[in-house]
């Protein structure tokens, strides 16, 4: 056989090459998955730039003090120093902050939480910036620290405008309603760092028009930018915020308080400046999750139908307010979970403490009710002797129910469709009760127990988070799509975080445009505003903008065809980069029909409003909800506390999968994220001061503690008002699976488990 004959046999025999992923509802890979695997994607902490200082910041090490005097002669003085600033060379506005703008660029007069700046130094060497911030003198009077959130009701104020921050008093129905049976409750959430595997890091970069440009791993790049130019006394034009890579965020990545001095020491000293955070000050610095107290009562009639639930929540907002009242709202009006609760009477507190800075952290508010409120419902179940789920199933809500805030379920809620795909899921098998080799004990394959004391439990959760803003926000995303030389460019400021939008801004194209190559252009503040990176945002908002945006252009593309055939442009489609109409009668490629024009168009995706709750908590304060179910099995071994998560099954309604591989990992880790708030997570902070601010005393689960994760079932039930019909995903998991650990935990020792991180005592059953 000839070699021609036989490369023609090889073709004709060899299978086709697997098409790439393409469009919406594929498996696209993200485009940098191969640079951040092979180490070689650019984070913040790997800029450089000529001339560079080198910065370092000056922290509190009090939770409280009044400050009597600061002293910088000496760290002026060490050779090789370039600035160093303090509150009196801020030159514009001296506070700042996400929601309230109450925190000091450096504290003046009086330090409120350990780690608050005091003076930041540039120097031409990073051990000199160090040597120089600790040669700064700092005179303290020690003040006592207000460090109880029950005790900031009576305590002196901390602050001008007084220890509360928002009180949220919800009403909803009857209050002399009343049922057969009545359960009580105290729980307590401790605080979680977003712990970052990347610490912050920035580079800032004086302009010639007295300006300067922030490189930064910022989330909401416009409200940094307009924070900061308030701060430095500039216009916001005059200020860049130029976003690098992000090492993974899961609330707001960057501290406005790390980038405040970064750039002040730029315009100050005329040169760039770098700055990276130790992982010690990245603790000290960054929002927590907010620790709450929760007080509840829930009755309920003889049948287990849930007839009133009263609640008391209490949220630790640290030294500053940041964004308590949103974190606030979401606890007050998921406090009753996914279930139908006629009557409600809920009073929420966030107040100041001499504790460090709480924020946004993801599920901020509803994690911490979801811990409370199913704690409640297996108590429930167990006082009427019902199983946990069906006592669930006789309570969920569903599409057209009624909030306890008054405001109507419109979008899918398949809560119980959600519960029923769980518990229907067969149970994980028990260990062999043979050699005790083959047991994985609670505590690692090494685990010091027997396996005589181990004890399984099965427990349930079911969570609610919203998605967007609430309240009034106004929620609003802008893009740009342009298509040359066949490939299209989208420009968006929505920020790449980990959560997938560029990936998905490339899959709308694709399927809007039949366009292969699609590339997304770095963010900065140049371009028009996309907002914060949280609550699933970048998907519905930016994503909606992107798709009406691509929209627009291939309406562009396709017009002068359907005027040359004499149709509308309805009647033409797009499919694998050719252009067909219905009849067959035309066949072109894309690329052909541009003819090397240039297309491009900018739209706008603005949800629909919402409002404030009022006075009784009653109000239209979110633009949608997602639900999700979590059967956790757990091994717990009663003599040692210690406790293994064996599998957690998960359900979720999703609303469109758009990106089925992407949406899987969110899930799974959303959901382990979730086991560390239940086991490890707890940033310590005896006396106000922050203790262990390191990986080592933080303890994060690692890929040997993730759990055996199922997902079950994901319910594809589209929301109408969303684009794509599309739900976001990262939050609810998150907050659904520490309650259902508890819960497993709750069923296998018989203890009430009444706080969270759960303690190794709190799992320990005496007198067997």
């Amino acid at each position: 056989m000839s070699n021609e004959a036989a490369t023609a046999a090889a073709t004709e025999t060899a299978p086709a090459p697997e098409p790439l992923p393409h469009g919406i509802g594929s498996s696209l890979p993200p485009a940098d998955a191969r640079a951040k695997t092979e180490g070689t994607f650019p984070y913040a902490a790997d800029l450089w730039a000529e001339g560079l200082l080198w910065a370092a910041v000056l922290r509190s090490p009090h939770a409280h003090a009044r400050i009597v005097s600061i002293d910088t002669t000496h760290a002026r003085e060490m050779p090789g120093v370039r600035a160093v600033v303090t509150h009196e060379d801020v030159p514009g506005r001296p506070l700042y902050g996400r929601g309230t703008a109450d925190r000091p660029v450096f504290a003046s007069e009086v330090v409120r939480h350990h780690g608050e700046p005091i003076a930041a130094v540039a120097a031409d060497h990073p051990d000199t910036a160090r040597m120089a911030a600790a040669a700064v003198i700092v005179e303290y009077e020690v003040l006592d620290a207000v460090i109880d959130p029950e005790q900031a009701f009576e305590a002196e104020p901390l602050h001008p405008d007084g220890n509360l921050v928002r009180h949220i008093p919800l009403r909803h129905g009857d209050p002399e309603a009343a049922g057969d049976v009545v359960v009580e409750g105290l729980y307590r959430i401790g605080r979680q760092d977003p712990a970052p595997i990347g610490a912050e890091a920035g580079l800032a970069v004086p302009r010639p028009d007295g300006g300067v440009e922030l490189y930064l791993g910022s989330t909401d790049p416009h409200a940094d930018r307009d924070a900061l130019a308030a701060c430095y006394g500039l216009e916001p034009e005059r200020v860049k915020i130029v976003v690098t890579g992000v090492p993974g965020a899961t609330a707001d990545r960057e501290d406005q308080g790390f980038q405040l001095p970064l750039g002040l020491l730029a315009l100050k000293t005329g040169c760039p400046v770098k700055l990276t955070a130790t992982r010690e000050e990245s603790f000290l610095g960054h929002a927590h999750r907010h620790p709450t107290l929760l007080r509840y009562r829930h009755h309920a009639d003889a049948e287990g139908k849930l007839v009133k639930v009263e609640a008391q929540i209490l949220l630790d907002a640290g030294a500053y307010a940041d964004t308590s009242g949103d974190a606030l709202a979401a606890a007050v009006s998921f406090a009753c979970g996914p279930y139908v609760v006629p009557n409600a009477f809920i009073e929420g507190w966030a107040v100041r403490t001499n504790n460090p800075p709480s924020g946004h952290v993801r599920g901020e508010g509803a994690m911490q009710v979801c811990a409370a409120y199913e704690a409640q419902m297996d108590k429930l179940a167990k006082k009427l002797g019902v199983d946990p789920a069906e006592l669930r199933l006789r309570n969920v809500m569903a599409t057209g129910d009624v909030l306890p805030t008054g405001q109507t379920v419109t979008c899918p809620a398949p809560v119980a469709e959600l519960l029923q795909a769980v518990a229907d899921h067969p149970l994980p098998p028990l260990p062999k009760d043979t050699p005790e080799d083959e047991w994985l004990l609670p505590g690692g394959p090494e685990g010091a127990g027997e396996p005589g004391a181990v004890r399984r439990g099965v427990g349930y959760g079911l969570g609610m988070v919203h998605m967007l803003g609430a309240e009034g926000a106004d929620e609003v995303s802008t893009a740009t799509v342009k298509v040359q030389n066949g490939v299209a460019t989208v420009l968006c400021a929505a920020v790449e975080t980990g959560q997938g939008f560029t990936t998905l801004a490339r899959q709308i194209v694709q399927e809007t445009l039949g366009i292969d190559e699609v590339h997304v252009a770095p963010v900065d503040t140049d371009q028009p505003p996309a907002g914060a990176g949280c609550r699933g945002r970048h998907t519905w908002v930016s994503g909606g903008a992107v798709e009406r945006a691509a929209k627009m252009v291939r309406t562009q593309l396709l017009q002068p065809l359907a005027h040359k055939f004499g149709m509308s442009t309805e009647l033409l489609q797009i499919t694998d980069g050719k252009i067909t109409s219905y009849d067959g009668v035309l066949s072109t490629t894309v690329t052909e029909a541009m003819d090397g024009k240039e297309l491009w168009a900018t739209a706008q995706c603005r949800p629909h409003p919402t409002e404030p709750l009022d006075e009784a908590g009653q109000g239209d304060a979110f633009v949608g909800l997602a639900f999700c179910a979590i059967r956790a099995v757990v091994d717990v071994d009663i003599e040692l506390g210690s406790v293994r998560v064996v599998e957690l099954a998960v359900a979720q309604d999703v609303g469109r999968v758009l990106n089925p591989e992407q949406l899987v990992s969110r899930i799974e880790a959303g959901v382990t994220q979730g086991v560390g708030i239940a086991l490890t997570e707890n940033l310590r902070t005896p006396r106000g001061l922050v203790r262990h601010p390191d990986l080592t005393g933080y303890a994060l689960p690692t890929a040997l503690d993730a759990p055996d994760i199922q997902i079950v079932k994901l319910v594809e039930e589209r929301d109408v008002v969303a684009p794509f019909g599309a739900k976001a995903v990262s939050a609810v998991p998150v907050v659904t699976s520490p309650a259902a650990v508890a819960s497993a935990v709750r069923a296998a020792t018989g203890r009430p488990v009444n706080r969270l991180p759960i303690r190794p005592q709190a799992a320990v059953v005496t007198g067997q």
